[in-house]
């Protein structure tokens, strides 16, 4: 049980800790409020509502805000709910209900969402449990709507006040805040509170203190800028190979033009975080695998010529210990550097980059199968044959050599 319950820890689950408010910070005091956990039941709604303003569904937001909904479709976000999660959930639901609760905070955060509610050591049915939103993951209402009342950002042109009197608008308008751009709306579910889980004296999840202590904070660049560009509901991260290249410089080179047969070649690559506002990878389940290899005239691989760098925060399965960490502060870089006798005409060198997005998971649920998934078998069987499916190369170059 130690194995799906850290596993569960592992995936972003820790309780929510609610931010610092200050009486003299308006925006402080609105992420105390709007995050406080448990969140409450949002209640009846006003008499007016129609049926699609009573909705929390995403579908219902949509109507209105195509764009948004699309957008949240193709996010993480709306599968933080998905397979690999909910399949440990069918069984810790009843033997650990407290540990299995604590998951829906962040990954179904609204009290709709979650089947049970805590009663003491215990759990017992939630009345407000809504079965069509309990899957869904972080829905548009988990950040947007507290008791019926909707929340978002500022204008575009900064402005905060409506147009019209809340009563005349649908579903009684807007309250704007900046809170909505500010790296501390993310922080509850990126970052783990200073008591939280951690390995080598670590937090496991540490996003927001590791941007807080970078150049991106000192300058005012917030989560929501490069996560959320043009305010786009994307959330794109490690899953995406176009924002990994857009936060890393890699370069390939040779100490020389042309070497002959019977050289020793020298061959660098070097991968930077440029533009990372935290760890790269943040978290502890990818892999980041620097590979140099000769190949021949031909095209094949030479054998025995593969050589491997791995940036990555490496634990072990049952997240009792830290292997390594060989993770990339902003601005920092990581560097292969191969050298190699060449005995031959034609010879190239291979250099790769390779993402893992999931390559913890990959070998957790393959262990989980191994002792018995019980009745959430099916879905770890989903969620493992997606994790094979994520890795991507996001750079690959050839440097004839000789």
């Amino acid at each position: 049980m130690r194995l799906r319950y850290r596993a569960v820890v592992i995936a972003g689950l820790a309780a929510l800790g609610a931010v610092t408010a200050s009486g003299a910070d308006t925006i402080q005091e609105f992420l105390a409020r709007h995050w406080r956990q448990p969140l409450a039941p949002q209640g009846p709604p006003p008499a007016r509502f129609s049926p699609l303003e009573t909705s929390l569904e995403p579908e219902a937001c949509g109507a209105c805000h195509p764009a948004q909904l699309a957008d949240w479709r193709t996010s993480l976000h709306s599968r933080s709910m998905g397979p690999g999660v909910a399949g440990q959930l069918v069984e810790m639901l009843e033997s650990d209900p407290g540990s299995a609760l604590s998951c829906f905070t962040c990954h179904a955060p609204l009290a709709e969402q979650a089947p049970r509610v805590s009663d003491g050591t215990r759990a017992r049915a939630n009345p407000v449990y809504d079965a069509a939103l309990g899957g869904r993951g972080l829905v548009c209402a988990g950040c947007h709507v507290r008791a019926r009342q909707r929340f978002g950002p500022p204008r575009r042109d900064g402005s905060l006040t409506a147009t019209a009197p809340l009563e005349t608008l649908p579903h009684n308008g807007v309250t704007r805040t900046p809170a909505f751009l500010r790296s501390e709306f993310c922080e509850g579910c990126h970052q783990f509170t200073p008591d939280g889980f951690a390995l080598n004296g670590k937090l496991l999840e540490n996003t927001y203190r590791e941007w807080k202590a970078s150049r991106f904070a000192r300058k005012g660049v917030q989560c929501q800028d490069c996560h959320m560009p043009d305010r786009r509901h994307l959330w794109r991260g490690i899953h995406d190979p176009d924002m990994v290249r857009s936060g890393l410089t890699i370069v390939a080179r040779a100490s020389a033009a042309r070497y002959r047969s019977g050289d020793t070649i020298s061959v660098t690559l070097t991968v930077e975080s440029t533009r990372v506002g935290h760890a790269f990878p943040t978290y502890v389940t990818p892999r980041v695998v620097l590979s140099a290899e000769l190949v021949d005239q031909a095209g094949d691989v030479i054998a025995g010529s593969r050589e491997e760098r791995v940036i990555a925060r490496q634990v072990t399965l049952d997240l009792e210990r830290e292997i390594v960490d060989t993770r990339l502060a902003p601005g920092k870089k990581a560097v292969l550097q191969y050298r190699r006798r060449v005995d031959r005409a034609g010879v190239r060198a291979r250099l790769s980059v390779v993402v893992y997005p999931d390559e913890f998971y990959t070998r957790f649920f393959e262990s989980l199968l191994a002792q018995g998934a019980g009745r959430g078998e099916t879905q770890i069987r989903e969620a493992l044959a997606a994790t094979r499916r994520s890795p991507f190369t996001v750079f690959t170059q050839e440097l004839p050599l000789t």
